[in-house]
């Protein structure tokens, strides 16, 4: 059953507008392709699905304290999947069942993929964030193109620590000379990709380990076939998402050749990423 608040127009241009509402039940058929919806309750999927029903431009919530398994903000990649730009603001700076002040006042915290093409980053008022999906029109790009490739360092021998969030979307260039650090799990499937990417070494997730230690399988393989790597531990860094494994990862596994080069179990990602570099 809708609420009875209306929705409240907080800005508007020839694209569109943004709408500001107290609930994600208030989001309407109107404001298909055309709106932003700004809206002061939890982005959850149940609020992402009816939000979704009516496939607005855009769609900002609020993040809840985000709470166990991220529930609080998980239905912003439930839009993801369909093609809706995301957000979802800091609760400190919300009140909760106000979506003007909102609009006014909050930040945003959390961001999907498709608001992150638009130009929405964390930390950003949300009255920015909504002008932006507004205003632009994200590429839309096959799931094959979305490899988010980031170079971290390049040291003085021209190799680079490179994030990107499968070992499969790892380059010619990166044979023999950069370090990848990516987010798929090591287990006995990755190998194919290890080998034909052949990286001078590599940073994986161990996918929680799982039954016999299979999540990092492929370490003792990738030994056998020269490569040095190590794995995180997925309860320290997003799968999916090589620059969390950078950048919050910690060492949860390394192999023979990995060891030798000075990575350690325990070690911060970033710095195992250093040592194995090295030549």
């Amino acid at each position: 059953m809708a609420s009875e608040q209306v929705q409240t127009v907080v800005f508007e241009t020839p694209r569109g507008r943004v709408v500001a509402v107290d609930s994600a039940y208030d989001a309407r058929p109107e404001n298909r392709d055309r709106d932003v919806v700004v809206n002061a309750s939890y982005s959850g999927v149940l609020p992402a699905r009816f939000v979704g029903e009516c496939r607005p431009r855009g769609a900002i919530g609020v993040d809840c304290a985000v709470g166990p398994e991220g529930a609080a903000i998980a239905g912003l990649w439930y839009l993801e999947a369909l093609g809706i730009g995301a957000a979802a603001a800091d609760i400190a700076t919300v009140t909760l069942g106000d979506g003007v002040d909102m609009y006014g006042t909050a930040v945003v915290s959390y961001v999907n993929a498709v608001a992150e093409a638009c130009g929405v980053a964390r930390g950003m008022p949300v009255r920015e964030a909504a002008g932006l999906l507004l205003e632009r029109d994200p590429a839309q790009r096959a799931a094959a193109d979305v490899t988010n490739r980031e170079v971290m360092f390049t040291n003085e021998e021209g190799r680079s620590i490179v994030c990107t969030d499968s070992i499969a979307f790892g380059l010619p260039e990166d044979r023999g000379r950069n370090v990848l650090c990516t987010a798929g799990h090591t287990g006995r499937s990755a190998v194919p990709y290890l080998r034909d990417v052949a990286p001078h070494g590599f940073i994986c997730s161990d996918g929680g380990r799982g039954k016999d230690d299979s999540g990092i399988a492929g370490l003792a393989i990738a030994d056998e076939l020269g490569l040095a790597g190590a794995t995180v531990d997925a309860r320290t860094a997003r799968m999916g998402d090589g620059h969390s494994t950078y950048v919050d990862g910690v060492i949860s596994a390394r192999n023979a050749l990995g060891a030798s080069r000075g990575v350690e179990v325990g070690q911060p990602a970033a710095q195992a990423a250093q040592a194995l570099l090295r030549s």
